[in-house]
C-alpha cells in the first residue's frame, strides 16, 4: 500500500477497535505523524493509564508496552514489532537484583522504567529520566540501589549528594557510546549552539552540556529558549518534533551514532499489521504485574 492508503486504513482500524496509537519520541517520523500522542516514557505511561481506549498500540520497545499493560491490565496492549527490545533493560535480571538486594537491606530499590516487569516487581519504586530527581528526592531512605542505568544514576547522585547510591552497571548502548571528544568537535563547528543532552549519556558528556533532561524536557527547553541553534545529545528521533515545533531554529545531532536500532524497527506497515491482526499482544503474569504495579503507582504518586 502507498503511504496515504496505509494511513487511511490505520485510521479506520483505530475507530473500529477503539484503539489509540502511542509513540515514543525516538520512533521514525512516519510513526510519530500518525500517533495520538508522542512523548517520553513518563508521558506515555500516564496517558495509557488514563485512556478510555480498549486497545493500545505501543510504538516503542517491549518494556514500555509491558508498563502500559501493567497500568491498564483490562486493555489489549499491542507491540507492532515483537522483537523491539532494550539492551539496557536486558542488563539486569530479577534473580541478579534479588542477590544484590540482600547485600543492601536498608536501601530503597529504585528502577529506571527501562526494565522488565520482573525487575520492576523487585523494586520499591520506578522512575523515568523526567521524574527521577523528584522520585528519589522524595524517598526517606538514605541508601539507594539504582538499576539498571549507571549514567542516569550518576546524574541523580550528583544532584542529591545527601544520599548514598549503589549503581547497577547497566547503560544505554546508543547514549553511552557518545564521547566527550565528539562534543568538543561539534561545539567547535557550532560555537553559538547550546548543547542539550539526555542523562543516559556518560558523565563527562553530561558535564559539558548547557542543559540535561529527558526527551520531553529537551523539547520543552528548545521550544522556550531564545537561542536559535542547538546541539542535541539524545536519540535522533527527537529531531522530528524539535524541527516541527521550531521551524525558525537549527538543530544539529551531537553524534551520528545516536540511533537506537530497536526504536527504528516500527514502521507504518507494522502498525497497520498490528491493528489489523491484533498482534503482538503483551501479556504479563498476574502476580508479577501486581507487584510491578506498586512500583509504577508509587512513581506516579511521588512524581505528581
Amino acid at each position: 500500500m502507498e503511504k496515504k492508503e496505509l494511513v487511511n486504513e490505520i485510521q479506520k482500524l483505530k475507530k473500529e477497535k477503539n484503539a489509540v496509537i502511542v509513540a515514543h519520541n525516538y520512533q521514525v517520523d512516519d510513526v510519530q505523524e500518525i500517533a495520538d500522542i508522542v512523548g517520553d516514557s513518563f508521558a506515555l505511561s500516564k496517558y495509557c493509564a488514563s485512556s478510555n481506549a480498549d486497545v493500545i498500540v505501543f510504538c516503542g520497545v517491549h518494556f514500555m508496552a509491558e508498563s502500559a499493560k501493567i497500568l491498564s491490565p483490562e486493555k489489549t496492549v499491542l507491540l507492532p514489532e515483537k522483537d523491539a527490545g532494550c539492551p539496557m533493560a536486558d542488563m539486569v535480571t530479577a534473580d541478579a537484583l534479588r542477590q544484590e538486594k540482600e547485600k543492601y537491606e536498608d536501601a530503597a530499590v529504585v528502577c529506571y522504567i527501562n526494565s522488565s516487569a520482573e525487575v520492576k516487581a523487585e523494586c520499591d519504586v520506578c522512575c523515568t529520566s523526567s521524574n527521577a530527581l523528584k522520585v528519589v528526592g522524595a524517598l526517606k531512605e538514605k541508601n539507594i540501589l539504582f538499576v539498571p542505568d549507571q549514567n542516569l544514576g550518576n546524574y541523580i547522585a550528583k544532584k542529591i549528594p545527601e544520599k548514598n547510591f549503589i549503581l547497577w552497571q547497566g547503560f544505554c548502548p546508543t547514549h553511552h557510546k557518545t564521547k566527550k571528544e565528539e562534543v568538543k568537535k561539534v561545539k567547535e563547528l557550532h560555537p553559538d549552539a547550546l548543547i542539550l543532552v539526555h542523562p543516559e549519556c556518560r558523565p563527562e558528556v553530561v558535564e559539558m552540556a548547557d542543559f540535561v533532561g529527558s526527551t520531553k524536557q529537551i523539547i520543552d527547553y528548545a521550544n522556550s529558549s531564545p537561542n536559535k541553534k542547538f546541539i542535541i545529545g539524545t536519540e535522533m528521533g527527537v529531531m522530528y518534533k524539535l524541527k516541527k515545533d521550531n521551524p525558525d531554529k537549527v538543530f544539529y545531532i551531537l553524534s551520528p551514532g545516536l540511533v537506537c536500532p530497536n526504536m527504528k524497527k516500527t514502521s507504518l506497515e507494522s502498525v497497520y499489521n498490528s491493528l489489523n491482526e491484533m498482534k503482538y499482544e503483551i501479556h504479563v503474569d498476574e502476580q508479577i504485574s501486581a507487584r510491578a504495579r506498586k512500583s509504577l503507582d508509587r512513581m506516579l504518586e511521588l512524581a505528581k
